[in-house]
C-alpha cells in the first residue's frame, strides 16, 4: 500500500498530508504492484547496529515502483548474488518478518 491522491492520481512517498502535486488533502492508501526495478545500491560490510551483525555483507538499495516514475523506496535487495546486480534490473517485493510484529518489504529479483 502507498499513499495516493484521488484528484491527481500521483503516489505520494514518503506519506504527508498535502500531495506534492496538486496540493489536494484527498489523499488514500493504495495497493500497488509490488514490481520495482533497481535504481542504485550501495554494499554494507559493516554492522551499524547488533541486529545485522549476523547478516553481512547486505545491499541497501533504492528501487523504483513501476507504478510511477520517481516513485522510490529504500529498502534491501535479498536472494541475489551481489555480481548480479544492475541498475534497472526486474524486482519484487518479499515481505520479512524482522521481529514479532515487524515486517519489512524487501526485494528480490524476478524469475
Amino acid at each position: 500500500m502507498v499513499l495516493q491522491c484521488r484528484t491527481c492520481s500521483k503516489y505520494i512517498h514518503p506519506p504527508r498530508p498535502v500531495c506534492r502535486f496538486c496540493l489536494s488533502l484527498d489523499l488514500a492508501p493504495s495497493e500497488v504492484s509490488g514490481r520495482a526495478s533497481l535504481y542504485t545500491w550501495t554494499v554494507s560490510e559493516h554492522a551499524f547496529h547488533p541486529f545485522f551483525a549476523d547478516k553481512l555483507p547486505y545491499v541497501y538499495a533504492t528501487v523504483e515502483l513501476v507504478e510511477q516514475p520517481g516513485l522510490r523506496l529504500i529498502t534491501n535487495i535479498i536472494e541475489c548474488p551481489l555480481s548480479d546486480l544492475r541498475i534497472e534490473m526486474p524486482l519484487e517485493v518479499s515481505f520479512r518478518e524482522l521481529a514479532p510484529e515487524f515486517t519489512v518489504p524487501m526485494f528480490r529479483p524476478m524469475p
